[in-house]
């Protein structure tokens, strides 16, 4: 089934989940912290597809993936209605990058259930955080296999729904189990981040 992605946050990781999505065929609204002009030459550089739209909009879409800088989460709460809407959070909670790099202490919380709080009734699924965004952007079948996308969440049903999207593009999924735990295994210095697998 063919969906409409709101992607927010137009970095690295938003274009390139984006250009796979594409690919795949599904649709694409692409928003950032600016206006939806601002994105006109990466709308033009993704094609058919693909286009702008700001954050409110982005935020009513299918499924909605989350790009956003970790200082930026609070700018979430107020744009839609998120009770059971389906997001996908591909943050990570660095509040300083290169070259510290440094992560907000969390007081032991993984990061996607205080993503959550962010997005109050939306269920909730980690992915496409842990792959660093020049191999991400690579073309997912490799070595006769598939590179390997693990997702983390509470929700059956959301899971299925990303899963069946993430292996549309090409990539294989691992699922983990749920947020509080398994998620944690995705974050910086977690045991997963930066894991280029493969599964044949």
């Amino acid at each position: 089934m063919k969906t409409t992605f709101g992607i927010i946050g137009a970095g690295n990781i938003g274009k390139t989940v984006a250009a796979h999505l594409l690919k795949a065929g599904h649709s694409v609204i692409l928003s950032n912290s600016r206006d939806p002009e601002s994105l006109s030459g990466t709308i033009a550089e993704l094609g058919a597809g693909a286009k702008a739209g700001t954050s409110k909009e982005a935020a009513e879409a299918d499924i909605v993936l989350l790009a956003l800088p970790w200082s930026q989460l609070s700018t979430l709460s107020n744009l839609t209605d998120w009770t059971n809407r389906i997001v996908i959070d591909a943050t990570n909670h660095f509040i300083t990058y290169a070259p510290e790099f440094r992560l907000a202490d969390l007081g032991g919380r993984a990061s996607s259930e205080v993503v959550a709080d962010f997005v109050p009734g939306a269920k909730v699924v980690k992915a496409f955080n842990t792959l660093y965004f020049k191999i991400l952007e690579k073309d997912p079948a490799e070595a006769n296999g598939r590179r390997v996308i693990f997702i983390s969440g509470n929700e059956p049903a959301a899971k299925q729904s990303v899963s069946d999207a993430i292996q549309s593009t090409g990539f294989a999924v691992v699922d983990l189990g749920d947020l509080a735990t398994a998620s944690k295994l995705q974050e910086p210095k977690g045991a997963l981040a930066t894991l280029n697998l493969i599964k044949n």
